[in-house]
């Protein structure tokens, strides 16, 4: 995370539904790749689609910076982070809030960025579910303990209450929707929720 009083995000986070996986339907990649002619900041493409072991490696190759694939959807996740790197992105996995993260710990030493979902994918808009925080502070402590590399990622409600929790639990890299974009100066909220952030981390 950039310092405190930046106003611009570190990243674009780009949600792809393919109205399958998720009740919801929004862009493809013919967007992403409009996308990123528009702007310099990496993309960070969150995949909810069926069949991200066909569809991820495109977006890779496109040029987006991190792809994020759900460990639901993907048949073989070690195989696709490696063919997500290969192609010359990031490799991000992510988890459902009701999925557990322990049997997915040896998947995740294949990865750049765990995902943790704490709203139910598909809308925005929706309610913290404080209950994923213990996945963040699993993810956390093996970072801490050399067992993982990865960037901790949390999606969903995020706030300037949630934010502080989320950061305590050990959370890196925050995606926040309505909080930026419903703000009436997004960057100013940018900034602030990174002083919480922040804050709370310390």
């Amino acid at each position: 995370m950039a310092g405190t009083g930046d106003t611009r995000a570190d990243w674009v986070h780009v949600d792809v539904m393919d109205n399958h996986f998720v009740p919801n339907l929004t862009l493809g990649l013919p967007v992403v790749q409009s996308l990123l002619k528009a702007t310099d900041l990496p993309l960070d493409c969150h995949l909810m689609i069926e069949d991200p072991d066909h569809w991820a490696i495109g977006y890779a190759e496109a040029g987006a910076y991190n792809v994020t694939v759900h460990i639901e959807a993907a048949k073989d996740p070690v195989k696709l982070a490696k063919h997500l790197r290969a192609a010359g992105a990031k490799a991000g996995l992510s988890v459902k809030p009701g999925t557990p993260l322990e049997p997915y710990l040896d998947v995740l030493k294949h990865y750049d960025t765990l995902l943790v979902m704490s709203v139910e994918p598909g809308f925005g808009g929706q309610s913290f579910i404080a209950d994923v925080l213990d996945k963040a502070r699993t993810a956390r402590r093996l970072v801490d303990t050399g067992h993982l590399k990865l960037v901790v990622e949390i999606d969903g409600g995020i706030n300037a209450e949630t934010i502080e929790q989320a950061a305590e639990a050990g959370v890196d890299c925050f995606v926040a929707g309505s909080a930026v974009y419903g703000a009436d100066d997004p960057a100013k909220a940018v900034a602030a929720l990174r002083e919480r952030a922040a804050r709370a981390a310390r």
